[in-house]
Parts: C-alpha cells; structure tokens; sequence
C-alpha cells in the first residue's frame, strides 16, 4: 500500500515515465532528514538496462527539479524491479501465475495476514494463491506487500525470457 508522498510521486511522475516507453512497476520513499525515492521501472517486455535507468534518472530527475514535491535533500534511485520482484499491480498477479510468492495482507484471512504460495491468477479483482493449507483468495486492495519467491523456476524464465 502505497503512501501518501508515494502516491503523489507516483501521479507526478508517471507521465513521464510512461512518455518514455516504460511502465512504472513502484514508488518507494525511504528514511527520514534525507530520503531515498526509490523508482522502479520498466519496458513493456520487462527489460530494464542501465542505459534505460540513466535515461530514466534524468528524466525524473528534471521533473522533481521542476515540481520540488520533497523538501530538503533526497537520494533517488532509479531500478529494474529484479527477478524475484515486488508485485504491486493486479497484472503482476496474472502474468506471474504459476510462480512462487510471499503476499501480505492489511486484513486477516482466517486468522492469517502472511501467505506463501503458487500464484494461481486473478478474477477480477481479486488474486487466487495456491498454499500449503489450500487455496487462498484475497482482494487486491487489501494486499499490504507482495513479492516474488526466487526460485531456479523463476530464474529459468527470467533466462529464457531474455
């Protein structure tokens, strides 16, 4: 769940990131006096250079200059979202199904908020886990965090992906 500064982060730079052809995967604020604005991003088919990650930090860079939306110094960090990356769209559910994942919840599901499993996919707007205690469904919006497991699975697509 995405905070408030990272949502405004998020509409404000969105547009130019997309401009340039990639997809925002996450906004990320970190730390306190001076914080870290971590974004990650990447092309349509997934692949993020370093050549695209200094394009992107540029770009970024310039509309912050321009917009000033954080007070005082700030690190950014501009990144690929990695192989075992953060699922923060109700898409990364879908193109994802079949691999491993660790999901947090902001609500309890039978008593649980933490689940680890095989992503089964999506319906609607919901997301379907298969765990070790059986199948789990959640609401996208009550997802808290979630993430790819590394997995030599995982490792084996991201290969034959390339």
């Amino acid at each position: 769940m995405p905070s408030p500064i990272e949502e405004r982060l998020a509409n404000l730079l969105e547009p130019a990131i997309e401009g340039l052809g990639f997809d925002l995967v996450r906004i990320k604020v970190m730390g306190g006096n001076a914080p870290t604005i971590q974004v990650m991003a990447e092309k349509p088919d997934r692949t993020m250079t370093v050549k695209n990650c200094v394009k992107l930090s540029r770009e970024i860079a310039a509309v912050l200059d321009v917009e000033d939306p954080i007070a005082g110094k700030y690190t950014l960090e501009v990144s690929s979202p990695g192989i075992d990356r953060p699922l923060t769209r109700l898409k990364d559910f879908e193109d994802f199904k079949g691999f491993e994942a660790k999901v947090e919840t902001t609500v309890p599901i039978d008593g649980q908020k933490r689940f680890r499993g095989r992503l089964i996919g999506t319906e609607g707007d919901r997301i379907k886990l298969m765990a070790d205690a059986g199948d789990v469904e959640f609401l996208f919006e009550d997802i808290e965090k979630a993430k790819l497991i590394l997995t030599d699975e995982l490792v084996a697509a991201s290969i034959k992906g390339r």
